[in-house]
Parts: structure tokens; sequence; C-alpha cells
């Protein structure tokens, strides 16, 4: 690729019609099928597959052997843990052919999903939420939740640094880094400026 500003490894493979943004680097033996979108800045593991259509936003990363499939979008600063992995046909059978059935999943802007966690595809993750490796996702997963087990379950809310939260009586809650306040109202958590 003439005047490309991303790197890719001699064993990368990628395939015609992509678009990949400045300062990318594409790891060993890593797949990015046709017209894949990747974001500036993104981090490509080893052994990573992105199958067609799949879009990336800016400085996501995806850690070794995470395959993305069609359906999945990931907004800017996402983390995919190493060797996770998304659905997108909610009832596979090999011998019946469901790609016109493939279901949509959206990663939120600053979300982590941790190692090893299975995201069932149709199934968005908020903003900033932390998905626990090994944790296997089959509902809708709020903003700023902390999310473990299989099923997997929220036990707990995270601050966009992923430290978790203890709030008081008030609703209100203290990341203990970044020292940004958070505030917990009808189930959900909104950072205060």
């Amino acid at each position: 690729m003439k005047g490309k500003l991303f790197f890719a490894h001699e064993t990368a493979i990628i395939d015609d019609g992509c678009s990949i943004g400045d300062g990318t680097k594409i790891w060993h033996f890593s797949h990015v099928m046709p017209n894949s979108e990747i974001g500036q800045h993104c981090n490509i593991g080893q052994n990573v597959v992105i199958s067609p259509d799949v879009k990336l936003g800016a400085n996501v990363k995806v850690q070794n052997n995470v395959s993305i499939y069609t359906g999945v979008i990931c907004e800017d600063d996402v983390f995919l843990g190493p060797s996770m992995v998304f659905t997108n046909v909610i009832n596979p059978r090999s011998a019946v052919n469901r790609r016109n059935e493939y279901m949509k999943t959206i990663v939120k802007k600053g979300a982590t999903i941790g190692a090893n966690a299975t995201i069932v595809c149709g199934n968005d993750i908020g903003e900033y939420a932390l998905i626990g490796a090994g944790a296997v996702v089959t509902k809708t997963v709020l903003p700023y939740a902390l999310i473990v087990g299989n099923p997997a379950k929220q036990i707990g809310w995270v601050s966009e640094y992923g430290h978790r939260l203890n709030f008081d009586q008030n609703g209100t809650a203290v990341c203990p880094e970044s020292k940004e306040h958070y505030m917990l109202k009808n189930n959900r958590v909104n950072k205060q400026l």
C-alpha cells in the first residue's frame, strides 16, 4: 500500500477496500477483511480476525487472538482483552446460511472487555463499562457498569479510569486516581463536570 501511514507486519493480511487510520499497528498473522474501517492509532494484536464491514474507532486496543465479527462497531478508546470473542448470529447452524441475519453489537466509547469474555450478539456495551475476564454477556450493559460471571451480572460501577466506585448516601463517588466526581441516580451513573 503505497503512501500508507500505518504499520502492518509482513505476515498480516489486509484485504481490498479497508480503511486504516494513521498511526495504527497491525501485528503478526492478523487478517483484516474487506470493507473494514480501523481508526487512527489503533493497535491490532497478533492472530486477530476483523471480519468484513467491522468498524473500529480511534485508539482501539485489540489484544491477541480476538475475533471481531461482522455487525460489531467499537467506538473510540475501546479495549478488547486477549482471546475475547463476539458472536453475530443468535442461533448458528452449519447447514443454514444466516448471513442476512447478522446482529449489530456496539461497544461504546472507553469500554473494556476482559480476556476470554464472550459478547453474545445484539447486546450493546455502554460507555466506560468494564467486562471482567471470562464473562459471558447476554444482556445490554449500562454505561460505567462493572460486569462479571457466566451469565454475566452487574456487581457495581467503575470510573473512566477503571476503578470501582463507592457511592455515599447522597449518590456521589470520587475516582481514587483521577479525582473526578460521579453521581448515581435512578440506576444510572454520570460524571460530574
